[in-house]
């Protein structure tokens, strides 16, 4: 059986149609914006941030010195004969005019013994020869005798007299040339082994080096110096070499050893070349340093850092705050609406973790020093509760 629809029928089945259609489509619309998560509020970026702080910066200059001997003096024969006798230790500590070899004496003494004997025999023609002078001026001035009497017995005295000065100094001299048969330490201090056997002819020439020794209770030590450096410690008014007792500090030295170990006692800078070698730009200085103990030994090389300057009220900020580029070297500043400022600075000298800032901050300002890769400026910011209150690491020396 067929089912005819009238043109009625047909036009009321599309308009249901229609109405289901816009029906589904209304519920699938509501269902999705129902369903949608609403979108998020651009979050504020969480940074840790510290205030600038003022210190006394200590800057220093570090170097390769050298250890020399504050005294070293070679033990010599000043007279020629066999040595007998070596009256020490060899390295061991020698003190002042403590004896340390005796050359063969017999010459020498033989020849004094004959000087003071001359010198006698001398006196004695003086002696006689005054007495003969004081009897003719009497006789001559009774015209008991001539003036050429008087002038042969003046003479003669004078003459005796000049001989008993000659004897005298030639005794001097071999009585001297006798006691450096002796040879005695000049200083005190450590020395060396004998440089000759006993037995050995010595004396002014080639074997006339018997021994060395070093005075190491103080020593010396020797380092160069740029240029650079010399017109820095100049713009401080830092005179090297020369103390200013107008400062409360001096351009002392610390040294580390082979070990790394650094050394307990710290010394002065007393004298400064006033000149730079041409060929290395450079220019020496010298440091005196105590060493009671010995531990420094002449020739051997360390570490040297010398205090070259220090700034007081220095503005210092942590490292890992400054951020570099090629137009120079920036940081964020916190300002008081919590939105951050880049600022651009002038760096000092590092040390550490921390570095100078020379111009471009002002103390107390709070400073990004974590977090600060994705902010921009005027950015609003978040401070960290745990690093509100915190402060860059307190140092104040530079090495």
């Amino acid at each position: 059986m067929k089912l005819f629809f009238t043109s009625k029928e047909n036009a009321l089945r599309k308009k249901r149609i229609v109405f289901v259609v816009i029906g589904i489509t209304l519920i699938v619309g509501i269902y999705l914006i129902a369903s949608r998560k609403p979108d998020k509020a651009p979050e504020i970026p969480v940074v840790a941030v510290a205030s600038v702080t003022q210190d006394d910066v200590e800057i220093y200059g570090e170097y390769v010195g050298r250890v020399r001997a504050q005294q070293f003096v070679e033990v010599r024969a000043r007279v020629e004969g066999y040595l007998e006798q070596m009256l020490f230790a060899e390295g061991t500590y020698v003190t002042k005019n403590q004896v340390l070899f005796v050359i063969n004496q017999d010459q020498y003494r033989a020849k004094a013994d004959k000087a003071r004997a001359q010198l006698k025999k001398d006196e004695a023609q003086a002696l006689k020869a005054k007495r003969d002078l004081e009897r003719i001026r009497p006789l001559y001035e009774q015209n008991a005798a001539s003036q050429l009497d008087l002038d042969n017995a003046t003479a003669a005295y004078e003459t005796a007299e000049a001989s008993v000065a000659m004897s005298s100094a030639d005794l001097d001299q071999a009585e001297l040339e006798l006691g450096y048969t002796i040879v005695r330490s000049p200083l005190a201090g450590h020395i060396s082994e004998r440089y000759v056997d006993l037995g050995t002819l010595v004396g002014p020439g080639s074997k006339s080096l018997l021994a060395t020794i070093v005075k190491s209770d103080t020593v010396l030590v020797d380092f160069s110096m740029t240029a650079l450096d010399y017109l820095k410690s100049k713009e401080r008014n830092v005179n090297l070499g020369q103390k200013d007792l107008t400062r409360s500090w001096q351009p002392n030295v610390t040294i580390t050893l082979a070990d790394n170990t650094v050394y307990p006692y710290k010394g002065l800078v007393d004298f400064a070349e006033p000149q730079v070698d041409p060929h290395t730009g450079t220019f020496s200085v010298r440091a005196e340093m105590p060493n009671p103990k010995r531990v420094l030994l002449p020739g051997q090389f360390t570490k040297v850092k010398l205090l070259l300057d220090v700034k007081e009220h220095a503005t210092v900020v942590p490292l890992k705050s400054v951020i570099i580029e090629k137009g120079g070297a920036y940081i964020y500043v916190m300002r008081r609406d919590s939105t951050v400022e880049r600022r651009f600075i002038e760096l000092g000298p590092e040390f550490q973790n921390q570095v100078v800032v020379e111009r471009g901050l002002a103390p107390k300002e709070n400073i990004v020093i974590e977090g600060y890769h994705k902010l921009n400026p005027g950015m609003k910011v978040k401070v960290s509760k745990t690093t509100e209150e915190g402060k860059p690491e307190e140092k104040d020396s530079i090495g």
